[in-house]
């Protein structure tokens, strides 16, 4: 029998009081390094439409991934530091840091999966000390410069199902290796995987989600009073 569990977590709305992937397109605009209020309108109009369960993942990775193309590695690390200091750190939850401390200590194997690119989440897993992160994989040249486009299946609705499975395959493992397997989510878009663990948990969930949670008696959970 397995003797191992696993604990996934969704990112953004969920251990984070935010969305990341919108607040760096908002920092983008504040380094001006878009065309300011045309683009602040279309990074709502996108967040909008992720939160009905709408979104044209490709149209919006082409928006989101284009100020990233250009610029030098240096460059985006000194922005992205910026953007940890002075968005997400101030906004890391104890509740959220416990949750995940939770399953750590008990031995339970944790990851991150998230629709947000691999850019802009990759220093937040690292501060929320987990070393697994399944996103958006971002495509680079050989010089180490971003090039707009994305590599592999994204990790967005189906598709988190699909890289976990994937990601597990990596490790040797593979969903019957655990004996309990639970997945943290505010969206309706992560029905997907929510479906395929046994212990689902809707964190701050947006109404949708909240609706099919009450129908499905799963159970809700509130790490940001």
């Amino acid at each position: 029998m397995p003797n191992r569990n696993l604990a996934l977590f969704d990112l953004d709305n969920t251990l984070l009081p935010f969305d990341s992937d919108h607040a760096w397109g908002e920092f983008c605009v504040s380094l001006g390094w878009t065309d300011g209020e045309q683009y602040r309108s279309a990074n709502d109009r996108f967040y909008g439409q992720y939160r009905a369960g709408t979104l044209d993942l490709d149209a919006y990775l082409r928006f989101s991934l284009g100020p990233l193309v250009g610029r030098s590695p240096a460059a985006l690390m000194q922005a992205h530091e910026q953007f940890m200091q002075q968005i997400v750190l101030p906004q890391l939850r104890p509740q959220a840091l416990d949750l995940v401390r939770k399953h750590q200590q008990a031995g339970d194997l944790c990851c991150i999966v998230t629709a947000t690119n691999d850019f802009v989440t990759q220093p937040i897993a690292a501060a929320f000390g987990v070393p697994h992160l399944i996103a958006v994989q971002t495509e680079r040249n050989p010089q180490g410069g971003y090039t707009g486009a994305w590599c592999g299946v994204p990790s967005f609705r189906e598709g988190k199902v699909t890289r976990t499975a994937q990601w597990l395959a990596s490790q040797g493992l593979d969903w019957q290796s655990f004996g309990q397997t639970w997945f943290y989510s505010d969206s309706i878009n992560d029905q997907p995987l929510l479906d395929h663990v046994s212990h689902p948990v809707v964190v701050h969930p947006d109404p949708l989600l909240a609706e099919l949670a009450q129908t499905r008696g799963w159970p809700v959970l509130e790490l940001f009073p």
